[in-house]
């Protein structure tokens, strides 16, 4: 069974100040379907202008609208209604989050879609739960830590989780007051578009919100990271552009906040349960293409059972479905992109040079319209190698044994990135260790990709700068003011 198809090609404009308007220039780019190569929608082109012009209407509704000047419990009862919009368009999200980004209707019907309602939901009530700080040093002396809006935040999102993750940054971003300007990624710009219209709906203020679409470098991206009337940039994407947006929000002195690269580790030992710990790493590694930060990139597989995990994997990697993504069957779908395709390609040959390939790497000869990949596994590369240390963000997986707790932990802590690991081994006391040495912002044990929203997220080293999620979250998107009574 399949989702049904629009052919027609569709328009996307900026949404700002409360309305769709196209692009200061009228100039516009195309937004490929990754599974059949032709084009989606036009999208209008943001420039400089257009940051200004959605900079301008997020400072003026936070000067003089009302959505500062609501209580949190007034905000929060708007985020519901547009938490209860999206899952009541959960079927059009879901189309055009997939025919965006190639992936499984599956997963952005279940899985994405659902949970970027979730994000409203939970900031909504969350914010609701807090106290200010209040401290006295005498009788006769009070100290209130206030917590206040920080003003306009500038949000940019990436394409493997489109949705999910720009509402990851707007629920509590404007749970706390703040207006905001969200530049989505330019593969994967639909569902922002759609999103304008569902905030509108749900009776948003003009200029809260606003959405302008285009380019990062010399594009949208950076002027919104250079804009004198941003206060804060909040970002998910790629190392290397983290670098070069903190240099560019460092003349106005930006509040910033990454989430960056990363290169997991799943470390399965030999007591191990691997009727958990085996289909949880084919998920780790393949699910969403492999195009998730979180991604359980690398596996370390103690020497005992090494042989047996290496033979299981490869059987049950190549059980997988790759196929159209909008099939209900399909568990793997296309690439972001021809471009990233062929980076991730380029890897594959890599890995083929310094060590062995056991299964995939290829494209379907059946699928050649797309860019789809078998997903591969690796063997006999060493675990400083280029393949094994640097992040690919697709489905190649390459498998290495290890021997001792301090051998593989010198393994998994090679690499610059720090963003999550996981420890597969009924020892809890290895566990524990473990965790402790493991220099991630994550660890999960026995477990993958289990999140609890109040928890801080983020990586150590080149993979973040900050912590999102519960009070975390908050904080970043608020400004913070003591005041101090003095009682006669």
């Amino acid at each position: 069974m399949k989702a049904e198809l629009s052919t027609k090609t569709q328009h996307l404009d900026h949404f700002i100040a409360g309305r769709y308007v196209s692009g200061s220039q009228g100039k516009t780019f195309d937004s490929i379907n990754p599974a059949t190569g032709k084009v989606l929608a036009t999208v209008a082109l943001g420039t400089a202008d257009d940051i200004d012009k959605a900079a301008q209407a997020a400072h003026e509704a936070f000067e003089t609208g009302p959505w500062p000047r609501m209580s949190i419990k007034e905000r929060a009862d708007i985020l519901h209604k547009v938490a209860a919009l999206i899952m009541e368009n959960k079927e059009r999200l879901a189309l055009a989050e997939t025919m965006d980004n190639g992936k499984p209707i599956s997963e952005s019907r279940d899985g994405d879609i659902p949970r970027a309602a979730k994000n409203f939901q939970f900031f909504a009530g969350y914010a609701q739960s807090l106290a200010e700080d209040s401290y006295s040093t005498t009788d006769s002396e009070r100290h209130i830590a206030m917590r206040e809006p920080l003003g306009v935040a500038g949000l940019i999102t990436p394409w493997n989780l489109p949705l999910y993750l720009a509402t990851w940054k707007i629920a509590p971003c404007l749970v706390m007051g703040n207006t905001c300007v969200l530049k989505p990624a330019e593969w994967t710009p639909f569902t922002a578009f759609l999103l304008a219209e569902l905030m509108q709906e749900a009776g948003v203020p003009e200029g809260v919100f606003n959405v302008v679409q285009g380019f990062g470098a010399d594009g949208a991206g950076e002027a919104l990271t250079r804009h004198p009337l941003v206060r804060s940039i909040s970002f998910t994407g790629e190392t290397s552009t983290g670098k070069a947006i903190m240099a560019a929000a460092s003349g106005t002195l930006k509040k910033v906040s990454f989430e960056l690269g990363g290169k997991g580790s799943n470390i399965i030992f030999d007591d191990a349960d691997l009727k958990e710990a085996l289909p949880t790493a084919i998920r780790a590694a393949f699910r969403n293409q492999g195009e998730i930060c979180l991604a359980g990139s690398r596996l370390f597989v103690q020497r005992k059972i090494y042989s047996q995990v290496v033979e299981e994997m490869v059987a049950r990697a190549r059980q997988i479905k790759v196929g159209d993504p909008l099939d209900e069957n399909t568990q793997m779908g296309a690439l972001i992109s021809k471009e990233h395709m062929e980076k991730v390609q380029s890897y594959i040959e890599i890995g083929k040079n310094e060590g062995k390939l056991l299964t995939g790497g290829e494209r379907p000869k059946d699928l050649m319209h797309g860019n789809f990949l078998q997903p591969s596994i690796f063997t006999d590369l060493p675990f400083d190698s280029k393949f094994c240390q640097e992040e690919i963000f697709g489905p190649a997986l390459p498998i290495i044994p290890f021997d001792t707790e301090e051998e593989v932990i010198r393994m998994a802590n090679s690499t610059p990135y720090g963003l999550s690991a996981s420890i597969w081994s009924q020892d809890v006391d290895r566990c524990h260790r473990l965790s402790k040495k493991l220099r991630t912002g994550l660890v999960w044990v026995n477990c993958w990709f289990a999140r609890d929203l109040r928890t801080p997220f983020g990586g150590q080293k080149q993979s973040g700068v900050g912590r999102e999620g519960g009070r975390y979250s908050l904080d970043f998107f608020t400004d913070y003011k003591t005041v101090t009574y003095k009682y006669k």
